[in-house]
């Protein structure tokens, strides 16, 4: 799968967001740190003594210990002592009181080398990070289906739930708004779909009105800012068309804060209302259950408890465990934060968010550890013509 920054407008693509950013080789973000070259027969010592006294906490990926070649083939070992502070330059005063005596014990003499700050995410980063010192390269070990690739059948299905995904999102009149769509990968089926909620229809017809008519505004909005509405849904650049994203609520989470009227809401974000849409199905498929103290329900999940012949435990979806979800814009964080409660197995969306966007453009939360559960990030571009289309229809129809 390609994961290239530069895409052409012209054909449909699904990229990869991947847990931390990758860099040019020759941009890799390095830290300084104090080496000496050691003697190969205190090198065992030398290692377990410093993993206790100066551990490598935040640069695990690092080796101890680099091994080359001089003088015809003749083995030479430096060893990676602990992370330079102060000033840098190795002096002895600048130098932990544990690494300094381990200094003088073995005579050591040490300078200053530079080291890749971050793991590397391909084979192509790692062999250049080998070049400045030895690191350690773990492939992805990812157990998602369409990670490593899609066949044409899952594209093909890709491209259309993001279809209509922006189809929800450009189909208020006047304005754009972010769409979520969840889906059932396994059915191919809608599980929910939602717009924002944040702001009331009473006010967005009120703002549409402000900017004059509507059938002045769709014609404005052909003769001058189409191509830049189209740029803004491919590439996350709201620019010069503020006045038509500015309800987008993940693009400005923080907008409803500033309004002095109308009827706004901070928290309904396309994301969470679809969510809150998911989880008012599974109620009406399953009244029973939500009678049920919490205790009870964990005993029923344990025992696969039987009625009518059918299984809560196998028919009886956990939040939304193992969906998809679309949506037109990258979430900002509080979004990004609830599909992570909600163990979602795979998040797509088609523009990205350079304000607040947290999976790639401001933030990757895909890729803090800390979390108890992490989805696959996936940006779907499609051809202008398509996004073209949706928005013009969106503005002359005004249909859900």
């Amino acid at each position: 799968m390609k994961n290239t920054k530069s895409v052409s407008p012209q054909v449909c693509e699904i990229i990869h967001i991947p847990e931390k950013p990758s860099f040019l080789p020759h941009l890799q973000p390095t830290v300084n740190v104090l080496a000496s070259v050691i003697e190969p027969k205190d090198a065992n010592t030398l290692v377990r003594k410093l993993n206790q006294i100066a551990p490598l906490e935040n640069l695990q990926h690092v080796k101890r210990v680099r091994k080359k070649c001089i003088d015809g083939g003749k083995p030479q070992l430096s060893l990676l002592l602990c992370m330079t502070v102060g000033n840098d330059d190795g002096e002895d005063d600048c130098m932990p009181c544990e690494i300094l005596e381990l200094v003088k014990s073995y005579q050591l003499t040490t300078f200053i080398t530079r080291v890749c700050k971050y793991a590397a995410t391909s084979k192509e980063e790692w062999d250049e990070q080998c070049k400045l010192w030895p690191t350690s390269y773990h492939p992805p070990t990812y157990n998602i289906s369409g990670i490593t690739g899609f066949s044409e059948e899952e594209s093909q299905s890709v491209f259309g739930f993001m279809r209509h995904t922006i189809t929800l999102a450009t189909s208020s009149v006047g304005q754009v708004v972010n769409a979520a769509v969840i889906v059932d990968p396994s059915t191919k089926q809608v599980i929910a779909s939602a717009c924002d909620q944040v702001i009331s229809s009473a006010s967005l017809a009120n703002e549409v009105s402000k900017e004059g008519s509507c059938s002045n505004y769709i014609e404005n909005l052909k003769a001058s800012n189409l191509e830049n509405q189209q740029t803004s849904l491919l590439d996350g650049s709201i620019g010069e068309l503020k006045h038509i994203t500015n309800n987008v609520a993940c693009l400005h989470p923080w907008q409803w804060a500033l309004r002095s009227s109308g009827c706004w809401h901070p928290l309904r974000h396309a994301a969470i209302v679809a969510i809150e849409y998911s989880a008012a199905g599974d109620l009406q498929l399953f009244p029973d259950y939500k009678a049920r103290s919490p205790l009870k329900k964990q005993k029923i999940e344990e025992s696969g408890f039987q009625s009518n012949g059918h299984s809560y435990q196998s028919l009886r979806p956990y939040l939304c465990t193992g969906y998809d979800i679309y949506l037109a814009w990258e979430p900002c964080a509080m979004c990004a934060m609830a599909l992570v409660h909600q163990r979602v197995r795979r998040i797509f969306f088609s523009s990205p968010n350079s304000s607040a966007g947290a999976l790639g453009s401001v933030h990757r939360l895909q890729g803090e550890r800390s979390l108890n559960h992490h989805y696959a990030v996936f940006r779907v571009v499609l051809p202008e013509e398509v996004v073209r289309n949706k928005v013009v229809d969106g503005k002359t129809s005004g249909s859900g």
